[in-house]
């Protein structure tokens, strides 16, 4: 028996690859099972290849497997493009209709299966995606009675009727595939899991999820790839809370009605990917010098411009903490997991009101669209901070106006919602008093400036870095960010098998840099990699520039549109070591 498996299936985008995918990994996620996803999909709607891998794993892993155990094909282009990831006695199962064919090389059993014949015999070839299933469960010699429910709950809504049929599909698939393979592949038995519960989301769900935690009412959202799941979950999650959702004309209307409404004391959050995160950062700008507070989440894909809409990209970085004109006190904070999605996001909306000042959650594609297992969430733990927001404003005199921008030890500046009594003071994105009438004194506007730039000085978000660092002395130390973390974990559990010391960091805090953090491992380091899917090395860039070390610091760049896989950054560090 074996401890993990890789999974694949591939086919025409809106031919039913993505629903397959789903009614598969949740049936695997009732078992308990650890899962992690990969969704290569065009940026089309319908046509062109897309495939979603699946690890399958009694043991937690947040990497895309280096091979593949299984291939599941509903056309050629997906064996000619798939089959070289798949290692030695893998498995093909397509579907018979199109007389697939290996290409030459590839040690693999072709199993041809009349997939999208046995789902027209039951009333169409929508359901073979059912026939597939059942095939790829079959193989694994696990329990059809946890398939079955999975596709119950999947087709219920339709009725009973859609549910049999679905069924029958599944059990034709499953009994067709074992009579050409004589019955179960041993070799791919996976081992008991543990049964225990999982959640099984994608980080945008997670972000979401946190959003509502963490008490916001209201998303003001275009909708974007890789962003457009988070406004799609607050849509059904939102309304049940007393919030809503706003889809607006454009990424400029999101970014100040997420502004306006936290001006009026309400969470609100937005989220976008680079071209939206592009448009709104002369409201970013607005947010800062009027010290309100918002939440920006910018998924990250391929750039610029269009760019690659569906591919994996880290290359925002810059723009997210350099991108608004003039100076202002910002935050980047930069997920690595399902779970940080969650906590971070809860953390993003405190630091934003404690500090007033806009804070940018920074995901990758990978990270938000790889739909993976994550242990049960401590709601218990979340609390909401609102930091100086009064509601008893002290009596002013005739008329005296309330000092919004006060002047104070700490920068941070007591703040009222509007209408509150003795509240009243001045709003503008011009340079200003304490309360908040335009000035150009020189004087003021260098105190001003002081006092924004400084609230932010010293903060430190929750494991603002993430260390993984067991030697005193470390031939190799590891850095990255979002995504790549788990990627880099496991290239260094195999370095570590071949005797080098390494240590790991994953940077969470992008800006303001946490460099009293890190410096310390970078001292300890004989050589740095940097990991990161970018052609410019920005992240290296900011660690050199905060942290120094240049002369130990080395860059492992990939801007293909594909995440990292282990055995590649295993190489880059074996070939530096």
């Amino acid at each position: 028996m074996i401890s993990q498996l890789s999974w694949k299936i591939g086919g025409q985008q809106g031919e039913g690859v993505e629903s397959t995918d789903r009614i598969f990994s949740t049936a695997l996620n009732r078992l308990g099972y650890y899962l992690y996803g990969y969704r290569h999909f065009s940026s089309r709607i319908k046509g062109g290849h897309t495939n979603n891998k699946i690890r399958i794993s009694t043991k937690p892993h947040r990497a895309i497997s280096d091979d593949l155990d299984i291939l599941v094909a509903f056309d050629q282009e997906s064996i000619d493009l798939n089959a070289h990831e798949l290692r030695a006695g893998g498995v093909v199962v397509a579907d018979a209709k199109f007389n697939p064919v290996l290409p030459e090389g590839v040690e693999a059993r072709l199993f041809p299966v009349p997939i999208t014949s046995i789902a027209e015999e039951l009333g169409t070839s929508l359901m073979k995606n059912m026939v597939a299933s059942g095939a790829s469960w079959a193989l694994l010699g696990l329990p059809l009675e946890v398939f079955n429910k999975a596709v119950e709950e999947e087709f219920g809504r339709k009725g009973p009727a859609i549910v049999e049929k679905n069924v029958e599909a599944v059990k034709r698939g499953s009994e067709f595939v074992l009579e050409l393979a004589g019955g179960p592949l041993e070799e791919f038995r996976l081992e008991a899991a543990d049964g225990k519960q999982k959640l099984f989301m994608i980080g945008n769900e997670a972000i979401g999820l946190g959003s509502v935690a963490a008490g916001c009412r209201l998303m003001s959202a275009y909708p974007i790839t890789p962003a457009s799941e988070i406004m799609e979950y607050l849509i059904k999650k939102l309304p049940k809370f007393g919030g809503t959702v706003v889809q607006t004309e454009d990424e400029i209307a999101a970014v100040t009605m997420a502004i306006g409404a936290n001006y009026a004391g309400v969470r609100t959050m937005t989220a976008s990917a680079g071209p939206g995160l592009s448009l709104m950062m002369e409201a970013i700008g607005l947010a800062g010098m009027t010290e309100t507070p918002l939440v920006i989440v910018d998924t990250q894909r391929g750039g610029p411009s269009t760019g690659l809409p569906t591919k994996q990209e880290q290359s925002d970085l810059n723009a997210m903490v350099y991108g608004t004109h003039g100076e202002i006190p910002k935050v980047v904070i930069a997920p690595a997991t399902i779970e940080d999605c969650f906590y971070d996001t809860v953390e993003a909306f405190n630091v934003s009101e404690q500090y007033q000042v806009p804070v940018i959650v920074m995901t990758d594609l990978q990270l938000s669209l790889g739909k993976q297992s994550c242990e049960p969430l401590d709601y218990e733990s979340i609390k909401i901070e609102r930091g100086k927001l009064v509601h008893d404003a002290l009596e002013l005199e005739p008329n005296e106006l309330f000092k919004r921008y006060e002047f104070t030890e700490d920068g941070v500046s007591s703040r009222v919602l509007p209408g509150e009594k003795y509240g009243l003071h001045h709003v503008t994105g011009v340079e200003h008093d304490e309360s908040g009438r335009p000035s150009e004194n020189a004087v003021n506007r260098q105190k001003m400036m002081d006092k924004r730039l400084g609230k932010i000085k010293g903060l430190q978000i929750r494991d603002a870095i993430r260390v993984e660092a067991h030697h005193e002395e470390l031939d190799l130390l590891l850095i990255g960010m979002g995504s790549t973390g788990g990627t880099i974990d496991e290239a260094r559990a195999r370095l570590e098998q071949d005797g080098v010391a390494t240590g790991q960091v994953t940077i969470r805090q992008i800006h303001p840099f946490p460099t009293d953090l890190l410096a310390p491992y970078l001292e300890r380091a004989k050589k740095v990699i940097v990991v990161e899917n970018n052609a410019t090395a920005q992240l290296a860039s900011q660690i050199k520039m905060n942290a120094g070390y240049g002369n130990k610091i080395h860059h492992l760049l990939k801007y293909d549109g594909n995440p990292f896989l282990p055995l590649e950054v295993y190489t880059a560090c074996k070939e530096l070591n």
